[in-house]
């Protein structure tokens, strides 16, 4: 039996007027469609620095507070159908972080050197996020 790709995804959460949500869109590639911050946990890297880690490589975000775990997920890979389990966390970041900007993702990951289009959405949203990283946007804690 193949062992699950181990990863954590990131709802990164700012409060302004409504809650609204951290996403981003690949530059010169809107067939990825709009996504949150997610990716591998390195060996000996525990979950809560991995989702950090990963916000700040692929946003260039580093103002951020893990505030709780959502839920595990163990669904596989959309096109391979890799087994994986997927760790989401709730972070804060803070109001006065901007609107929109551009990322060239650091790190050594598959995304190395992408170009990402980071903006915050309001909560809740009005079009679903790509690989179903919606799912569990419900369970935000207040």
């Amino acid at each position: 039996m193949e062992q699950p790709r181990i990863r954590v995804a990131a709802y990164v959460i700012r409060r302004r007027t409504v809650p609204e949500l951290l996403v981003f869109d690949h530059v010169g590639l809107p067939e990825a469609g709009t996504q949150i911050p997610a990716g591998g946990v390195q060996p000996g890297e525990g979950p809560e620095q991995a989702v950090v880690r990963e916000v700040a490589e692929e946003t260039g975000l580093f103002d951020v507070c893990v505030i709780n775990r959502i839920a595990v997920d163990h669904r596989p890979h959309p096109r391979t159908r890799h087994p994986r389990r997927t760790t989401f966390f709730r972070l804060d970041t803070g109001p006065d972080t901007p609107d929109a900007w551009t990322h060239r993702v650091d790190g050594t990951g598959d995304d190395h050197g992408l170009e990402f289009a980071c903006h915050f959405v309001a909560l809740p949203l009005e079009k679903p996020l790509a690989d179903k990283q919606d799912v569990w946007l419900d369970h935000l804690s207040s």
